[in-house]
C-alpha cells in the first residue's frame, strides 16, 4: 500500500469535498441532512484512527457491572467509568465532552 495519502488524509479529503462542494450546492433538505450525517461519520472515523486511547473491553465492562449489581463496588469504579466515557466521547463527539471539562 502507498504511504500517501494515509487513511486520515483520505478521510479529510472526503470531508473537505463534502463540506465545500456537495453541501453548499445541495438544495434538497434531505440531501443536506444526509451529507451532514456522512460528514459526522467520517469525522468519527478520523478521530478513531488518530486515537491511541484504550477503553474498557466489553468483557471488563460486564464484569464491573456484575460487581456493582452484586454490591461489590470497587473504590475506583466512578473514575474508571468516567474516563471510559470521556475516551469514547473524544472520538464520538468531542464538542459534547468539552461542555463538561
Amino acid at each position: 500500500m502507498a504511504d500517501r495519502p494515509d487513511a486520515g488524509e483520505l478521510l479529510e479529503a472526503v470531508l473537505e469535498f463534502l463540506a465545500t462542494e456537495v453541501l453548499p450546492d445541495a438544495t434538497d433538505q434531505r440531501r443536506k441532512f444526509r451529507t451532514l450525517v456522512a460528514m459526522n461519520a467520517l469525522g468519527i472515523a478520523r478521530r478513531e484512527l488518530e486515537s491511541s486511547e484504550e477503553t474498557l473491553s466489553a468483557e471488563e465492562l460486564r464484569a464491573l457491572a456484575a460487581r456493582i449489581r452484586a454490591g461489590d463496588v470497587p473504590e475506583d469504579a466512578l473514575p474508571v467509568l468516567k474516563e471510559h466515557v470521556a475516551t469514547k466521547l473524544r472520538v464520538a463527539n468531542p464538542d459534547y465532552l468539552r461542555l463538561y471539562e
